[in-house]
């Protein structure tokens, strides 16, 4: 199949984009690896010896930096459905984490601590049908608060990608309901036409 004009230019801008070339220099496995530093730059996210649960790591730019930022005395707990070659300092577990016996995998990696910070750096796979792709990002977002709701210690906070967009208000509603306090961040990392926006919750409500 021809590449369409549209594939060519995301290429094009792929190949140029000075994250991208950074990450490859720095060895990191994705450019989103320098979206997630800019956040935990501004809002602190990471402690050594904190627990971190990354829902959708593949390909593991962001474990990347939550092992490191957790240093050897905190853990890492990566979750996708996708295979994630070994990172050290990172647990994966493949598989759906709303399956029980994924669930069960990751209590026992955690032997009882509790978690500090849920992050999600989830998209789905995009159909080309802005309304159905939407529906889906947000569902996942969902999905993540959902998990980061039952995982999180009490002062714990939750990290997610959405967009914006039909449901956007909604989640964010709901994340407001559900957390104490709210931020967006849109960092200088994510493409300027992306819709893509990051939503941080902390302390359960």
């Amino acid at each position: 199949m021809k590449p369409s004009k549209t594939s060519k230019q995301w290429m094009r801008e792929h190949v140029n984009d000075p994250f991208v070339q950074l990450a490859k220099k720095e060895g990191y496995r994705s450019r989103a690896a320098y979206k997630l530093h800019e956040i935990d730059a501004k809002d602190h996210l990471f402690k050594p010896g904190m627990v971190v649960v990354d829902l959708g790591a593949t390909p593991g730019g962001w474990s990347q930096v939550a092992a490191a930022k957790v240093g050897r005395g905190g853990k890492v707990i990566a979750l996708d459905l996708l295979p994630l070659d070994p990172l050290a300092g990172v647990d994966f577990i493949q598989g759906d984490f709303r399956n029980d016996t994924v669930l069960k995998q990751l209590e026992d990696l955690l032997h009882g601590k509790p978690v500090g910070l849920v992050i999600s750096d989830m998209a789905p796979n995009i159909c080309g049908v802005a309304s159905a792709d939407q529906a889906r990002a947000m569902h996942l977002a969902e999905l993540a608060m959902e998990f980061a709701l039952e995982h999180l210690k009490p002062e714990g906070r939750f990290l997610v990608k959405v967009f914006q967009g039909e449901g956007f208000e909604d989640f964010y509603k709901l994340m407001r309901s559900r957390f104490a306090k709210v931020v967006t961040r849109k960092p200088k990392a994510s493409r300027d036409r992306s819709r893509e926006l990051y939503l941080l919750g902390s302390e359960k409500k």
